[in-house]
């Protein structure tokens, strides 16, 4: 951060909440401002102007999100609102009728345009006579990028939108149909990102396998080589640049079997492609995944993990689900908990429905009762609890590749292939001092313990 010079009114806090694809909306917008001279400050009182990036997806989210608008309201009194909920302005107006400005998702023209209007931009004769895109390319190759991840890992978003209409879900309507991001394009960041220091990638959209199908999966030069817009040739791209690469928001079409096989390759004793498949499965009975708009084929899906499993042992699939559908019966639910059994999943989260605003399924009839919801979420999460449970148990004694987070002393928090961050589990390693552990480095562990959610181990010495 640079320093803050009192007399220029030129400065901005920022509040980010919602997901990764939110998360990344927030460093461009950061970057933009950096690239234009804004200070970007950590109080509310030592802003001239603060941009709150909102999620709008559930109605805790929006409550969380008008929360956010309402401090930074009553803190500092001139805010801009940018973001999935600013696509009901109508809403935040009705809470927060005097925010300078509200803008929907990824707008990120309008947001600067709505500072501008708040800080005008004071003239540089050095910096004005560059274009201002010129400008912004040089400050991101000179690496001022705004990231809000740890230097060591991060997010790259490979597309906006999607094309499905989950009965569930009001996302197309904020974010609109899938626009993928050329394939070179996101070759060149993730490339830049390596170069700059990230260890782990992790690859984001509202649907991964769909990427480049608006396009016609049209084909660009990246290193000499002709590209696909594909998520297949996309991997195959991000493999050559000798980091962890992690799929997050990959629907489970057919052609995701192609990617797997990367996934069981190594190169330099890692894997082209972490074995790792982040797939939001949403529910196991097919009458409930046709109520929700999404694929039904269980019986396929099982196949499939089998298949995957069979090319690559040592894949770690995640999922997430909804309990308590509207018309969902005990037999359904039931379903899904054979499901669980079967599939044996690594990583599971769930959450019991709830009604969003926009959302088709707000029709449906036979909504199940707020305290049957709770009780099956329970339910669902003590199966999970005890599937999990016996697989981490299982790693002990094995070494894992970790990449480690944070160094406390003598405790080191560490992820291995199967951790996603902030979602998935961790390895504790207890040796840290010794090891001389240090943030973003990558380390053998030895596993001597687990739990329901964490391994515990220490670092394996070189003889």
């Amino acid at each position: 951060m640079s320093a803050i010079d009192p007399s220029t009114g030129r400065r901005v806090g920022f509040v980010s909440l919602g997901c990764p694809k939110a998360l990344v909306d927030s460093e461009r917008i950061l970057t933009q401002l950096r690239v234009e001279g804004y200070d970007i400050v950590q109080t509310y009182d030592d802003a001239d102007v603060v941009v709150v990036n909102t999620c709008g997806f559930i109605d805790s989210a929006v409550a969380e999100s008008l929360d956010a608008i309402g401090e930074a309201m009553a803190e500092n009194g001139k805010v801009i609102v940018t973001g999935c909920l600013g696509k009901r302005p109508e809403q935040i107006r009705e809470a927060h009728p005097d925010v300078l400005a509200i803008t929907g998702p990824q707008d990120y023209q309008s947001v600067m345009k709505a500072v501008h209007a708040a800080l005008p931009p004071t003239h540089d004769p050095f910096t004005d006579l560059v274009p201002r895109r010129l400008a912004e390319r040089a400050a991101l190759d000179d690496g001022i990028g705004v990231k809000l991840t740890p230097k060591h890992y991060a997010y790259l978003k490979i597309s906006e939108g999607c094309n499905h209409r989950c009965s569930f879900c009001i996302i197309p309507s904020m974010r609109g149909d899938l626009v993928s991001r050329p394939v070179d394009e996101v070759l060149r960041e993730a490339e830049k990102l390596v170069m700059g220091g990230v260890k782990e990638l992790l690859v984001i959209s509202q649907d991964t396998s769909a990427y480049g199908v608006d396009v016609k999966y049209a084909e660009r030069t990246w290193r000499d080589k002709a590209y696909q817009t594909r998520m297949k040739a996309l991997c195959e791209g991000l493999s050559e640049l000798g980091a962890w690469t992690r799929l997050h928001y990959v629907y489970p079409y057919p052609h995701v079997d192609e990617i797997v096989p990367l996934m069981a390759e190594t190169r330099d004793g890692m894997p082209r492609l972490l074995p790792y498949l982040d797939i939001p499965f949403q529910h196991a009975s097919p009458r409930v995944l046709k109520l929700m708009k999404r694929p039904g084929a269980v019986d396929k899906t099982l196949e499939r993990i089998r298949g995957w499993r069979a090319i690559c042992p040592e894949i770690t699939l995640r999922s997430t689900f909804i309990v308590g559908f509207p018309g969902e019966t005990e037999r359904e639910f039931e379903e899904l908990l054979d499901f669980l059994d079967e599939a044996q999943l690594d990583r599971v989260g769930a959450f019991a429905y709830s009604p969003v605003e926009g959302a088709a399924a707000n029709a449906l009839p036979d909504p199940v009762p707020e305290e049957v919801k709770q009780e099956r979420l329970a339910r669902f999460m003590e199966r999970q609890a005890a599937i999990s449970e016996a697989k981490l148990a299982a790693k002990v004694g094995s070494v894992q590749r970790c990449l480690v987070d944070a160094v406390d002393g003598d405790l080191g928090l560490a992820r291995s292939m199967a951790d996603a961050p902030e979602i998935d589990g961790l390895v504790q390693i207890q040796n840290s001092r010794e090891a001389g552990l240090r943030p973003g480095e990558f380390v053998d562990v030895e596993i001597m313990g687990s739990d329901e959610h964490d391994l515990f181990g220490e670092v394996v010495f070189d003889d």
